[in-house]
């Protein structure tokens, strides 16, 4: 009988910007591909990891989950250490790790993720924060992007915020919670939308978002997103946002997985 494999839950951030994407791609960068390289240098046949979510190419995380088996049982300390020892230069690093049990799974048992898209909104370039924000040289208007918002909370049909190839099974999603903040800073202002759901479909942040800021700007007005979102329609959505101010910052479960 085959001794089962004790499972390990990995919280990690990453720079999606030198990235082809979280999954694993023959002959590109993938953040999958570095973890699991770091996952080999210390254990033999280590099996595939599996993440809460895959992000896209140029997409980052502060609170992305992962799981992976491991042979010998490593004191969750030690092999998050190790790992991050292993995972230089690549701007990935993983800050917390748990031992959990054996049929928890990063994916399938999560039960919300939480995204937040950053604009900062001035006219000179962005130096510090280049790839780090969706960079608006004019003004938005964060009222009107909340009026709008207002209209997507809720159980819909989000085919008009879901990419052509996307896999999802249905376009039906709930989104339990969208907020847009602004705060001033001392060289541009800043605005953060937060998105909460079970689930997203595949660029459904980036759609949202790209839409609300033609609210903002003021192209739209914000029951505009309504009639989008009734249209069902991927040709009704706004331009979609780039993948520079997106980041996973939270994945949830029954239970603190880290606590």
């Amino acid at each position: 009988m085959s001794r089962v494999m004790p499972r390990y839950a990995l919280k990690i951030e990453y720079d999606g910007a030198p990235f082809a994407g979280w999954q694993r791609q023959s002959g590109l960068p993938t953040v999958q591909g570095a973890l699991e390289v770091a996952l080999a240098a210390l254990e033999e046949g280590v099996p595939s990891v599996a993440a809460a979510g895959r992000t896209d190419a140029g997409v980052h995380a502060t609170g992305q989950v992962a799981q992976c088996d491991m042979a010998r049982d490593w004191d969750p300390f030690r092999l998050s250490e190790a790992l991050n020892w292993h995972l230089k230069p690549a701007p990935v690093a993983v800050v917390a790790c748990a031992r959990v049990a054996d049929d928890w799974h990063a994916r399938f048992s999560a039960i919300e993720r939480r995204y937040t898209y950053r604009v900062i909104c001035r006219r000179a370039p962005l130096v510090h924060q280049r790839g780090q924000a969706w960079h608006l040289r004019h003004h938005l208007d964060v009222a009107a992007m909340q009026a709008g918002a207002a209209h997507l909370v809720g159980r819909h049909d989000f085919t008009t915020f879901r990419a052509a190839l996307c896999q999802a099974a249905s376009p039906v999603k709930s989104l339990d919670e969208i907020t847009i903040a602004e705060s001033a800073t001392p060289n541009g202002r800043e605005i953060a939308f937060c998105l909460r759901a079970r689930s997203f479909l595949h660029n459904q942040v980036r759609s949202i978002v790209g839409t609300l800021e033609r609210v903002g700007a003021g192209a739209w007005a914000p029951e505009d997103v309504a009639h989008a979102l009734a249209a069902c329609d991927r040709a009704a959505c706004g331009p979609v946002a780039p993948p520079d101010g997106l980041f996973l910052t939270g994945v949830g479960y029954p239970f603190d997985v880290f606590g």
